[in-house]
């Protein structure tokens, strides 16, 4: 089928599901392009929402316009995929036909509460920031659930209102990704603006109704607002019965093609087969959208469905990472000082691949992939 007839659907108006729809256009497609998306707030840029528009430092979500790509949008849930047929059912039961399906409907962030429990706050969408910022502006106090780089993004958010904030947390700040150089320096870090950490010994259960604290072993903290950033899972619930998802996700392989012919999938809903698990990084999201366009089209893909690169910023400090991940060890320090909050990092890893971070030292993220890149050990 030439690309002009061929139909390709689009379920998610996450970074991956536009991404998809631009390079689609990008790369010939001139066919019928259809973009389902459930966010009433349609298609916009969710890493600034904590970084930047939680603190205030930015009043509205960083909006994508696809007007120009000549897409029928429906502002619907899908709520089921016939792979016989070949069509994508929404909730208010409209069945929309595709030659190709590219699933790109991300993640949703993880819960706590017990069913019946009422209040808890999450963050994942520019609905949840324009629900919690209210919130932050009256509270003196915050407990966030949860030391990853969401968590620690929220606590930032936090302390920078001048909010007294504490961190639990099983495991210590990002030493899960970035190992314990890191983590220790985080924590310093996080100490001297009185960030406090607490790391439990067991999972934290929320308590009241609504959320107003946390228990934990024979502990119970309370504070006015608390925030669980607990990680996130695929939204695949519209794909049961299907054969495209698992309990990880959807997986796919290199060219981003899942276990059923003619569906592809792209972002934080999405794990490499060869890892067997996620890695939901808008970086990634971007690459994968832009390899599941090329395949859905029959065409070559013009990057890898990977792409090893993220940043973050806490309390201040800009952190931006390039190489594989979780970090071991300590590193050969480039330039600079950790102490002093200024430094350029390399770690070499048994397999030979790099990873360079730049520790709240501006350096072009072109610069950092060079680096990675012409560190790395050949191997054979």
């Amino acid at each position: 089928m030439s690309s002009t007839g061929r139909r390709v659907v689009i379920v998610g108006d996450s970074i991956a599901g536009c991404t998809a729809a631009r390079e689609l256009r990008a790369r010939g497609h001139d066919g019928p392009l259809t973009m389902i998306g459930a966010d009433a707030d349609g298609c916009y840029a969710r890493p600034p929402l904590s970084k930047h528009v939680l603190k205030g430092e930015a009043a509205e979500a960083e909006t994508w316009d696809l007007s120009d790509l000549n897409i029928t949008t429906i502002a619907d849930r899908a709520v089921s995929v016939d792979t016989t047929l070949r069509t994508v059912t929404t909730a208010a039961g409209i069945d929309v036909p595709y030659d190709a399906l590219i699933v790109a409907t991300g993640a949703a962030a993880r819960r706590l509460a017990g069913p019946d429990q009422a209040g808890e706050t999450v963050l994942r969408t520019f609905a949840d920031v324009r629900a919690l910022r209210p919130t932050l502006a009256e509270a003196s106090t915050a407990i966030v659930v949860g030391a990853g780089f969401l968590g620690m993004e929220v606590a930032s958010a936090c302390s920078a209102r001048g909010i007294a904030v504490t961190v639990v947390d099983i495991d210590p700040p990002l030493q899960r990704l970035l190992g314990s150089f890191l983590s220790d320096a985080i924590m310093a870090r996080a100490e001297a603006a009185s960030v406090e950490f607490i790391q439990a010994d067991a999972p934290v259960a929320l308590v009241g109704n609504p959320v107003a604290g946390i228990e934990f072993a024979d502990r119970t903290l309370t504070a006015d607002v608390v925030v669980t950033c607990a990680g996130d899972v695929p939204q695949t619930d519209w794909l049961d019965g299907a054969g495209i998802a698992d309990r990880i996700g959807v997986g796919i392989d290199y060219r981003c093609a899942t276990a059923v012919p003619g569906i592809f999938a792209a972002g934080d809903v999405a794990y490499a087969r060869a890892a067997s698990r996620r890695a939901p990084f808008w970086s990634n999201a971007v690459a994968q959208g832009k390899v599941a366009a090329a395949s859905a089209l029959g065409l070559e893909p013009t990057c890898a469905p990977a792409d090893d690169y993220f940043w973050t910023e806490i309390l201040g400090l800009s952190i931006k990472v390039v190489g594989p991940l979780p970090l071991q060890g300590e590193p050969t320090v480039l330039e600079g000082s950790v102490d002093d909050g200024s430094a350029l990092l390399q770690w070499n890893h048994e397999d030979g691949r790099t990873t360079i971070v730049a520790y709240g030292i501006k350096r072009a993220v072109g610069l950092l992939r060079r680096l990675a890149r012409d560190s790395a050990v050949p191997t054979t």
